[in-house]
């Protein structure tokens, strides 16, 4: 896959990217990963919640690219479990997690105000917490880069079944995300991570296919979809936060993607 063209005029962004979905159906993780990495490093890093996707990646860009930038957002309200997913990761894979964590007197005026649990209360309200707690800090996150890649897959819920193997994110400037699991099914993960003897969140054996702050996570039970446990009181149609697409809890002043 050639990521440069030659003398002339500049490949259009969305050209580039279209020709690069389809130049990615159908390869490997890795081979998706090590492309991006050539081409972007260091101005490019994976996001990590540490659920089995995310460390699957980390595992991958060790091998390929060990000094890969890795980031995740501390909401403060994670589950324990997360934390010594996330540390067991570091330890073991010898990566170097960056921190970011939400802006202190947002979180004190929003808990003062609302209390502790207005995520509850309405969408709007829950919107407003995601926005704080991990919208701006992301913002921050990918200050400076040029591309991001998560672990987000097709099979993962509803609102991300049409997603593809690279996008432009709308709601960041324009930067390249990639997606290197997209065509991945959850049993592709789980063996990956099996096979490897990689450390993975423990809530993942309590039924957590998909793992965020505590109070807005639960388990899910069986045949239910597998962001189901992801702000269980809302409807199906409401199972992002506004770090990806979905009902996208943007900041004010961002614009929101079609």
């Amino acid at each position: 896959m050639s990521g440069r063209r030659g003398a002339g005029a500049p490949e259009p962004a969305d050209v580039r990217i279209a020709r690069l979905a389809g130049e990615f159906g159908g390869k490997a993780p890795e081979a998706i990963l090590a492309w991006a990495l050539a081409e972007f490093h260091p101005d490019i890093a994976i996001a990590s919640s540490f659920g089995l996707e995310d460390i699957a990646l980390i595992a991958m860009m060790a091998d390929i690219r060990p000094e890969g930038r890795v980031f995740t957002l501390d909401t403060g309200r994670l589950n324990e479990e997360t934390y010594e997913a996330a540390e067991a990761v570091r330890t073991r894979l010898g990566v170097r997690i960056e921190w970011h964590f939400p802006d202190r007197a947002a979180v004190e005026a929003l808990e003062r105000s609302k209390g502790l649990y207005s995520f509850r209360e309405s969408l709007a309200d829950r919107h407003e917490c995601c926005r704080i707690r991990k919208v701006e800090p992301l913002a921050r996150a990918l200050s400076g880069l040029r591309a991001w890649i998560t672990g987000q897959r097709r099979g993962q819920g509803v609102t991300r079944r049409e997603l593809s193997l690279v996008e432009a994110d709308a709601a960041h400037g324009g930067l390249l995300k990639f997606n290197p699991l997209a065509e991945w099914t959850d049993a592709q993960v789980r063996d990956y991570v099996r096979d490897r003897g990689l450390p993975y969140n423990r809530l993942h054996d309590a039924g957590y296919p998909s793992i965020g702050c505590a109070p807005c996570t639960r388990a899910v039970l069986s045949g239910e979809d597998p962001r189901a446990g992801r702000w269980w009181w809302e409807g199906p149609e409401h199972k992002e936060c506004g770090l990806h697409g979905g009902d996208r809890a943007a900041a004010p002043g961002q614009r929101k993607a079609a």
